[in-house]
């Protein structure tokens, strides 16, 4: 999801979509906190790990 986020923070800013750009630094934040909580050892939503 971090991934995402940057290719979609990336693609937004090359092309000018704002919509974009909001997606993937929504995209970002979500893929850290999740990878956070899971290095820490909490399951979220059932689930340890996230890749």
């Amino acid at each position: 999801m971090i991934i995402l986020g940057v290719i979609l923070l990336i693609v937004g800013v090359v092309i000018g979509l704002k919509i974009l750009v909001t997606l993937g630094v929504i995209a970002l934040v979500a893929g850290a906190i999740l990878m956070l909580l899971g290095a820490v050892g909490r399951p979220v939503g059932g689930r340890r790990y996230y890749y």
